[in-house]
């Protein structure tokens, strides 16, 4: 029997419309005559969904008792005896009742598809096992039904049901998805806006990644080996030239017009030794990740192959090279890189870019004065080797030239010569075998004591002797350098990785990059000096134990670093390698100094900004909202102490009202200022350990002198313990539901919840108010700050310390305090706090 299909519409988040997409589905298959039942079905109350289902034959459901609860199931035997053509099973992640067929409802499709039944079902992207821990994060809540992705994958049919985060709230605030009990709460924690983007962002991503899996394995099947242009991919070759910029630049030019992606590459040679400057490569990579693109290294001996292999695997259908700025005469040895990417190239566009006048020049090879990579001592073994050993061997054979033959006088002494090569270097050898071949032809090869050669194979064992010895010692020579450019190289490597780190983790790199340059150039001092007033002063220096091989060797080496700043370094003398790393530490070195330059320049900046604005804000709370309750004050005493007018009692009752009222304003306010000063000062004191969210709002409640009924408080007795100081959490607390007071409509409801949220718990504040626009949230978390029109109503907290107030305490505790929409209007306040843990709960 033929398996059957398996088809799962896959949405972001509840209430995209799987279901009713299911449900249409199931009623066109009807309409072209096919046999469809519906297994299971969740209407969730949602009547156009129920409307959905139609004419369409629903099975019915097994009832399981389970702890004394009689619930229902889909009836897999009964599907199975009623062999459908297709089979509409809702909800594919779904768990069932303990004592069920089947532990997962998709373990329950998967009879179905084997007994040659078609299933149409649908799935969340949150229930998908490989993003469970993502999910997590995203959204707090922990997923605890999930659908293995091999289940899903193996689907013959995958489509997206795909919504806008902005029309699924809009869907939700009409009833369309919860009742209407369960719309504030899930617009504020599930279905909040960063939620969902995050969640559809997620499905798109694992749709298009199916999508293009499927399309490999169809390429595969069908031997296909050429790229497919489903997709614009452009790849672009990098050497780390000075002109890779302009040829990235025109690559992403490219890309943007085809809307394509944007892709570079470096070919390393298979030796591992680079010769391309890492600086210009940095530069390439950053403008690649400015341009949207992304950066990748290989390695490979044949250039041109490695570029066609690494654009094949990505799909590539165009590839961007810099024309060859080699020779002739190099390009006929060594071969042509452009030339053999085309010659593979099947299915990719080859564009090839010419290089600029100035490039060109700058990036032509500068001469170096050559330097053996053999240390002096070694060359001076090398030659006493040569010097010594040839007269002293030769003589030796002269006294026994009847003992051997020619032939085994020159294997003896290029014995001699490969040894004085093979310790020495070239030099040594080359004289060596120049050497040896005159004294060989003028003291052993007839006629002797002349440098005539009698017969024609003496002249080729010398001219062999001559070759190898020659070889033996360039071969020596090489290998050396290439030893030297690899230990160089992965030193280097070693210490930018080091400098780079130290950039990263440490918040004053400068003395750790002094001392590792003293630890890499092996100096003994390393000193930074800073141009101050016209005269350079040290300011810092690093020390090490290392010195040069003899005191001669010592010298001092001055390195600008900037404009106003050098390095002093006593050592060694430095090649002009050590020159090269040095300036790549001197940039990271002088990045630092800008870094901190800027620092200091923005907190002097950001303080003298803030005094200020604190200056002109505490002058017009003083101007204010200090002198309307000490007016009230003064007006409602004057009037007690008046002779001219009899007050009664309840007159008198009232001033003292007014007084009382008034000073209990002042009190805040004075409160309030306080608190601030000492946020902004650092003098709050913390002392957090493991708090009830419900014994805090009930104690800033009652500091609150006038509740209105309206106020509502829903807190589960459930409720994990937050991890916080009690007191300053109630003075946060009170601030907030005071505010909401203060600018919720007279009689419109305010509601206090709370809730887990992973390791975090939210309380939060919903009030019915005029709300805050998003473009000024920020500031009203700032003192002094007061929106709205304050002509009509006076904030409780005077001088718009309320909010910032309770901010400062809310993050003194590790917490946050985020201001949010409320659905239909209004102003939801989001108090994040820390999960207290267990141990902190025992304790």
């Amino acid at each position: 029997m033929a398996r059957g299909i398996l088809r799962v519409y896959l949405g972001a988040a509840p209430g995209v419309g799987k279901t009713f997409a299911m449900l249409d589905e199931g009623n066109r298959r009807r309409e072209r005559g096919r046999d469809v039942v519906v297994g299971v079905v969740e209407t969730h109350g949602r009547a156009k969904t129920l409307a959905q289902v139609g004419d369409l034959e629903v099975m019915p459901r097994r009832s399981v008792e389970y702890r004394g609860a009689v619930l229902q199931e889909m009836d897999v035997d009964a599907v199975l005896a009623r062999q459908p053509r297709v089979a509409l099973i809702d909800e594919l992640a779904h768990t069932n009742v303990p004592g069920s067929r089947n532990t997962k409802r998709w373990q329950d499709v998967e009879e179905l598809l084997a007994a040659g039944i078609d299933v149409i079902t649908t799935l969340n992207i949150q229930h998908l096992e490989s993003l469970n821990d993502v999910v997590e994060k995203i959204t707090g809540v922990v997923q605890r039904e999930t659908v293995p992705d091999a289940v899903v994958r193996a689907a013959d049919q995958i489509e997206l049901v795909d919504m806008s985060p902005e029309a699924l709230r809009r869907r939700m605030a009409h009833g369309n998805i919860y009742p209407a009990e369960r719309i504030d709460a899930a617009l504020g924690h599930y279905f909040r806006p960063g939620n969902l983007g995050a969640l559809r962002e997620l499905a798109l991503l694992w749709a298009a990644d199916r999508v293009e899996d499927a399309l490999d394995e169809y390429r595969q099947q069908q031997g296909i080996t050429d790229s497919w242009e489903t997709r614009e991919r452009v790849v672009v070759a990098v050497t780390g030239a000075p002109d890779g910029d302009a040829l990235v630049r025109r690559a992403a030019r490219i890309a943007a017009r085809s809307r394509g992606e944007l892709i570079c590459v470096h070919v390393m040679t298979g030796d591992g030794l680079r010769v391309d400057d890492p600086r210009d490569l940095d530069r390439h990579r950053t403008l690649v990740t400015e341009l949207g693109g992304t950066f990748h290294e290989v390695d490979g001996d044949d250039v041109g192959r490695a570029l066609i292999d690494f654009a094949l695997s990505q799909g590539a259908t165009q590839l961007v090279m810099g024309a060859s700025q080699r020779s002739r005469v190099r390009a006929l040895i060594r071969g042509s890189v452009i030339a053999e990417t085309m010659r593979h190239a099947h299915g990719i566009d080859v564009h090839v870019i010419a290089h600029g006048e100035d490039a060109t020049l700058r990036s032509l090879p500068q001469r170096r004065r050559w330097r053996s990579p053999i240390t002096a001592r070694r060359q001076l073994a090398g030659w006493a080797v040569m010097l010594l050993g040839l007269p002293l061997i030769t003589a030796l054979l002269v006294n026994n030239a009847d003992a051997f033959t020619l032939a085994s006088d020159l294997l003896i002494l290029l014995v001699v010569v490969v040894a004085a090569g093979a310790i020495g270097g070239p030099l040594p050898g080359l004289t060596g075998a120049v050497a040896g071949s005159l004294l060989v032809n003028y003291y052993l090869v007839p006629p002797v004591h002349t440098f005539t050669i009698g017969e024609r194979e003496n002249v080729v064992a010398l001219v062999v002797f001559l070759l190898v010895a020659a070889v033996v010692s360039i071969y020596v020579h090489v290998a050396a350098r290439q030893s030297l450019e690899a230990r160089r190289a992965r030193a280097e490597a070693e210490a930018l990785a080091r400098s780079a780190g130290t950039l990263a983790a440490v918040a004053d790199p400068v003395p750790v990059l002094l001392n590792q340059l003293a630890i890499t150039f092996r100096c003994r001092v390393v000193e930074l000096r800073q141009k101050r007033a016209g005269s350079w002063e040290s300011v810092a220096e690093a020390t090490s134990a290392a010195t040069g091989d003899a005191a001669g060797d010592e010298e001092i080496t001055v390195f600008d670093v900037g404009d106003d700043a050098q390095l002093v370094l006593t050592g060694p003398r430095l090649s002009l390698d050590d020159r090269l790393v040095l300036r790549s530490h001197g940039d990271q070195l002088a990045a630092a100094l800008r870094d901190q330059a800027l620092a200091q320049e923005a907190q002097r900046s950001q303080l003298a900004r803030e005094a200020d604005e604190l200056r002109t804000a505490l002058l017009q709370a003083v101007s204010h909202d200090l002198r309307t309750p000490l007016a009230n004050i003064k007006a409602s005493v004057s009037s007690l102490l008046s002779e001219e007018i009899h007050w009664d009692d309840d007159q008198r009752h009232e001033f003292l009202e007014t007084v009382d009222t008034e000073t209990d304003r002042l009190n805040r306010l004075v409160n309030n200022l306080l608190d601030m000063s000492r946020l902004q000062g650092g003098a709050v004191t913390l002392q957090c350990g493991a708090v009830i969210v419900d014994d805090v709002v009930n104690n800033a409640l009652t500091s609150i002198s006038e509740v209105p009924s309206t106020v509502r408080v829903s807190i589960p007795e459930e409720l994990p313990l937050v991890l916080a100081d009690a007191e300053l959490l109630e003075r946060a607390v009170a601030n907030v539901i005071g505010n909401a007071i203060a600018w919720s409509p007279t009689g419109s409801p305010i509601r206090i919840e709370a809730s887990p949220m992973g390791q975090r718990v939210h309380l939060r504040i919903v009030d019915r108010g005029p709300g805050i626009a998003e473009p000024e949230r920020a500031a009203a978390l700032r003192p002094f700050q007061r929106l709205g029109d304050e002509s009509s109503r006076t904030s409780p907290n005077g001088v718009g310390l309320g909010l910032a107030v309770a901010t400062g305490f809310v993050a003194a505790m590790a917490g946050e305090l985020i201001l949010e929409d409320t659905p239909g209007g209004g102003l939801t306040v989001v108090i994040d706090l820390r999960r207290a843990d267990p141990e902190t709960v025992t304790s």
